[in-house]
């Protein structure tokens, strides 16, 4: 970002911030603390520039403020966090994608992955959710994010105990459920499967499924499944690579590389002759800690068999009912959490023989409980949802 722009971001909007151990009602007709009135009870930080200050700048200030903020809360599951609004009385997000990506800045705005906007609800749904990544777009919809959004809708209604919604979404219908622990339990519907529905343009390989196909990315080939919960999903268990290993039998002078897939003989070289070299592709098991997200991450979501782009999961196998993920998400980049992608990760380990149906995954956020049940083909995602704190923008 150039100077020019960095400062303009950094004017285009401030932000008062109140930590929110303890929520205060969110209810219709609740106004959320200003700058100017009553002192919030705990601060998570303030800024001042003294200057005179005559009655009528004062006043000027507080009708500023009155007339343009915008109240929001900071929410966050696993550290996927959203800024979310109410905008239940407009079907109109109240930010332009332009001015949520300035929001979403984690050095000039608020922080976060993305702003998620409570609507009024369509076609028999109790509320719609809309929301704009961090780049600006918008996708679908977002596991963590709806997760978060039914926290905020029972603190927006006063709501207690045990709670359910239905939630329109750009993925179709989604039914979240507050538990007696605090968790959200989110019928996440049934998996597409089929290519150009995900879209991906990779050919079937089980049926009408992407399974485990051949993608070649940065020299190697990795082995893919795809998967849409709503939204696309490239899930990969890792690659294979030519890698030599020499063979001591100097009297046959045999080098070879240790294979889990296939092998080819290739023709000798003059300095070789007499000699067998043996090539097969060696299976690379992932190491999800290790590997450079930001560097590999870019060139799956924009890869040419992506028409829509992707998100990409990383993973690593701890046993059939225990997985471990890296996430590189569509409009976001790495994010220490994606529900939807855990849901698309058991459902390729499943597909490819890998885990059960239900799980532990593994996220750099913490765990989700997920299940894809095979008696109503529905994936089920469990986790935490909390909010971090209370404010407003000068809009």
């Amino acid at each position: 970002m150039s100077p020019a722009a960095a400062a303009s971001a950094a004017t285009s909007f401030a932000a008062a911030v109140v930590a929110a151990p303890t929520a205060p009602s969110l209810g219709r007709g609740v106004r959320l603390p200003l700058r100017g009135g009553p002192a919030p009870r705990r601060a998570v930080a303030s800024m001042a520039v003294s200057a005179p200050k005559s009655s009528a700048a004062a006043s000027f200030l507080e009708r500023r403020e009155s007339e343009r903020a915008l109240h929001f809360v900071k929410y966050q599951g696993l550290g996927n966090d959203f800024i979310m609004m109410d905008n239940r009385d407009s079907s109109v997000p109240k930010v332009t994608p332009e001015e949520a990506a300035k929001m979403c800045d984690r050095n000039f705005g608020i922080g976060a992955d993305g702003v998620i906007f409570v609507m009024p609800g369509v076609n028999g749904a109790d509320y719609t959710m809309r929301i704009f990544n961090s780049d600006g777009s918008e996708p679908e919809m977002c596991g963590n994010g709806v997760r978060c959004f039914a926290r905020f809708i029972a603190e927006l209604e006063n709501l207690q105990g045990t709670n359910s919604f239905k939630i329109h979404t750009g993925a179709g219908l989604i039914i979240p459920e507050i538990q007696s622990d605090g968790k959200v339990k989110v019928d996440m519907g049934e998996p597409i499967l089929s290519g150009p529905d995900i879209p991906t343009k990779l050919p079937a390989t089980n049926n009408k499924a992407v399974v485990q196909a051949e993608l070649a990315v940065e020299g190697l080939s990795w082995h893919v499944t795809c998967v849409s919960m709503g939204n696309p999903h490239c899930v990969t268990f890792g690659s294979e690579q030519l890698k030599w290993n020499r063979k001591t039998e100097c009297h046959k002078g045999l080098y070879e590389i240790l294979t889990t897939s296939w092998h080819a003989q290739l023709p000798l070289n003059p300095a070789m002759l007499g000699s067998t070299i043996i090539v097969v592709a060696h299976h690379i098991v992932l190491q999800v800690d290790d590997l450079k997200l930001n560097e590999i991450g870019p060139k799956f979501e924009h890869h040419e068999m992506f028409p829509a782009r992707t998100n990409t999961e990383f993973v690593q196998v701890l046993s059939r009912s225990h997985l471990k993920m890296r996430v590189w998400e569509r409009g976001a980049g790495e994010t220490l959490a994606c529900g939807t992608g855990a849901c698309a990760v058991v459902v390729a380990a499943v597909l490819e023989g890998r885990a059960e149906r239900k799980c532990i995954v593994d996220l750099p956020g913490g765990p989700l409980e997920i299940e894809w049940r095979e008696e109503d083909n529905h994936v089920y995602m469990t986790g935490p949802a909390e909010a971090v704190f209370y404010g407003s923008i000068v809009h």
